[in-house]
């Protein structure tokens, strides 16, 4: 999976932001968000995301594996990740 071209992710004291440099749109990260945005953008798969969930927060693995799985699917509908 890839972030499409035209996609900027930046890191904010709040989370983070992701930029569609092409209409200026944007979308507003949480912590949990920017950690799963970040690992798909280095190019890794969504257990990446998981595991760093899993060391950031205390969370069940199934809790996060529901929403990386729910964020993964919404940034594909939204054209914003290409599978």
């Amino acid at each position: 999976m890839k972030l499409r071209k035209g996609i900027a992710v930046t890191t904010t004291e709040y989370g983070g932001v992701l930029l569609d440099e092409k209409d200026g749109s944007y979308w507003q990260l949480n912590d949990t968000s920017t950690i799963v945005v970040e690992a798909l953008a280095e190019g890794h798969p969504p257990e990446t995301a998981v595991e760093r969930i899993l060391a950031a927060f205390d969370v069940e693995r199934a809790e996060a594996e529901s929403d990386v799985a729910e964020l993964t699917r919404q940034l594909v509908e939204a054209k914003i990740l290409r599978p």
